[in-house]
């Protein structure tokens, strides 16, 4: 029987210090390290957004990481659909958003507080060089751990046929916003939220053929920006996109069938993607820390804990990648979807993971609902 005394975790994202923060709060006893291979302070992306229910499971297990970020996040409680034909509100649709590299800052001071060290620009070439009971593999999409370990992790990975790219911008905007656009070369996404009262996550999105016939494919992250600023200059108010990392991508679709390999241990981006479209990201990220480090101070024997995590928590994110994945698949045909009258088109939206209901949504968007109603029994 192995019982726990050390953990080395790679990656010093959201999800590789919040699994460190966690062990430290339930297993004082057991000497953690983390280990990121980027400069401290360094981050790709703008805001990272958290649906009311997401931020109610942080609160309900770790109320003073809840407590920690609440007065850092922005939030709103309707969502916006701006549309050729016009705009369409949807109530009730509740997010908050953080910027990442705060969201990690804040992450990492508290990490730092418990007694947790931290090795910034320490690339590990060989998990041979990682001495612990427990390595945890936090290391995002390009998984080093998982990239040592393909036969027992057992990866799919394929790509969504939507290009995007993840802009910043320098205004904020009221609501989480959809903006569809038609242009003479195609129809064009925009999903844009601000992260703190002056900035917001700006991400452009189209089909491959419209990604073609801009040359989106041949410019740099600079010239991408100019042009997706003009296409969606009036929702951006003449305002210019800002880049980081902001190159054109097609969006993973990852899972590995085995979390556990030995000593060795996934969780989020590491094991699994779930589209940006729902929002989740995060939210699985840190509930993968959770149910694993819940399995591990539940129980005294290391190999009994990574079989109840491998058990237990795989079913639950699969549920929420599988609505990320119809999600994604919808918008891969938006805009033939554009054709449609604002109420059906943005109906047609809030179905889109196949987990909404009607009286699900009655609930949820009342006013929404009750327009939708009145507009379908007006075309009777």
């Amino acid at each position: 029987m192995t019982r726990l005394s050390s953990v080395e975790i790679l990656g010093g994202g959201p999800a590789g210090i919040y699994t460190a923060i966690l062990l430290r709060r339930q297993l004082p006893h057991v000497r953690v390290h983390v280990t990121e291979q980027n400069p401290e302070g360094a981050t790709f992306g703008f805001g990272v957004v958290f649906s009311d229910q997401a931020l109610e499971f942080l609160k309900a297990d770790d109320p003073e990481t809840h407590d920690l970020l609440m007065p850092h996040m922005e939030r709103w409680r309707n969502m916006t659909l701006n549309l050729p034909g016009g705009q369409v509100t949807l109530d009730g649709v509740g997010f908050t958003a953080i910027g990442r590299l705060e969201l990690i800052e804040i992450l990492k001071e508290r990490a730092l507080a418990l007694g947790v060290p931290i090795s910034f620009e320490k690339e590990v070439r060989s998990l041979d060089e990682l001495d612990a009971d427990l390595v945890i593999g936090a290391d995002g999409l390009n998984s080093l751990m998982r990239r040592s370990n393909e036969e027992d992790f057992k990866p799919t990975i394929k790509h969504f046929e939507n290009h995007f790219a993840w802009f910043g911008a320098t205004i904020p905007f009221d609501t989480l916003t959809q903006t569809f656009i038609e242009t003479g070369k195609g129809p064009l996404n925009a999903h844009h939220y601000r992260y703190s009262p002056f900035l917001s996550t700006f991400i452009v999105e189209c089909d491959d053929s419209v990604f073609n016939a801009y040359g989106f494919g041949d410019m740099d992250e600079t010239q991408s920006a100019e042009v997706c600023s003009d296409l969606f200059k009036d929702v951006l108010k003449g305002s210019k996109l800002v880049t980081n990392k902001s190159m054109w991508r097609q969006f993973p679709r990852l899972w590995c069938d085995t979390w556990v390999a030995g000593r060795n241990v996934l969780l989020g981006d590491a094991v699994h993607t779930a589209h940006f479209s729902i929002g989740s990201g995060t939210r699985l990220a840190m509930e993968d820390a959770i149910a694993l480090v819940h399995a591990l101070a539940d129980h005294d024997n290391l190999e009994e804990a990574l079989a109840v995590y491998q058990e237990q928590r795989p079913p639950v994110a699969r549920k929420i990648v599988d609505a990320a994945n119809t999600s994604a698949t919808w918008y891969e045909t938006f805009g033939e979807k554009m054709q449609l009258a604002p109420m059906d088109f943005a109906y047609d939206y809030l179905m889109r993971s196949g987990r909404m209901t009607h009286e699900r949504l009655r609930g949820i968007a009342p006013e929404f609902a009750a327009e939708y109603e009145a507009c379908k029994s007006a075309a009777q």
